[in-house]
C-alpha cells in the first residue's frame, strides 16, 4: 500500500520529532494521574502526556533475549503553533527497521503506526483521533515493532490516567 503525504504533515512530523526530543529532555512536569504524567514547555508552547510501559519483552528468533534500549515512551502532544492537536507518538528506544511499522493493539483492536529512526506515529490526524479515543476507553496498549538488527519487541502501556493526562495536556496548550 502507498501512501501519498502532503507537505502538512511532513511539517507536523518535522515539529512531532523536535517535540518528541524536547519530551525526553523536559523536566517541566506539571501533573501525574496515575501511569501518566504531563508535562509543557513556552517556548514554543508545547503540552504532553507520557508513559512508560508496564511490561516490556524482547525476542530474536523465537527466544527471549536482553536487549539495550533506551527510553521507551508512549506520547499524545499538543503544539498550537504547528497545528499539532492530539497526535500520539511512540518512540521504541532504538532503530526501528527501515520501512517497518509498529502494530498498537487497544483492546484487540490494531492501529499501525510508521516508523522514521527511533519514532513512529499514525498516518493522519484522523488516524491519531482514533486511536485517543481507543486509548480513553481501553485498560492497556501493547506496540509490537521490529528492531534495524531484527529483534521483536512488545511493549506495554497501562491507560490508568490517560484520559485525565490527555485532557489536561490539551487544555494546558488550548489558544
Amino acid at each position: 500500500m502507498i501512501f501519498k503525504i502532503s507537505r502538512a504533515f511532513c511539517v507536523v512530523v518535522a515539529c512531532a520529532i523536535g517535540t518528541i526530543s524536547v519530551a525526553q529532555e523536559s523536566s517541566n512536569r506539571v501533573a501525574a494521574n496515575t501511569d501518566w504524567s504531563v508535562f509543557t514547555e513556552d517556548s514554543p508552547k508545547e503540552c504532553w502526556a507520557v508513559s512508560a510501559p508496564k511490561e516490556t519483552v524482547n525476542t530474536k528468533d523465537g527466544q527471549t533475549v536482553a536487549v539495550r534500549r533506551s527510553e521507551v515512551l508512549l506520547m499524545v502532544f499538543f503544539r498550537p503553533g504547528a497545528s499539532a492537536q492530539g497526535q500520539v507518538t511512540f518512540t521504541g528506544g532504538y532503530p526501528f527497521a527501515s520501512g517497518s511499522t509498529v502494530d498498537m493493539d487497544i483492546a484487540g483492536t490494531t492501529f499501525t503506526l510508521f516508523t522514521e529512526g527511533e519514532w513512529a506515529w499514525p498516518a493522519t490526524p484522523e488516524d491519531d483521533a482514533k486511536i485517543v479515543a481507543a486509548m480513553k476507553r481501553g485498560a492497556d496498549t501493547t506496540l509490537t515493532a521490529r528492531s534495524g538488527r531484527g529483534t521483536q519487541t512488545a511493549d506495554k502501556f497501562s491507560l490508568l490516567g490517560f484520559t485525565a493526562a490527555e485532557e489536561d495536556a490539551s487544555k494546558r496548550c488550548a489558544g
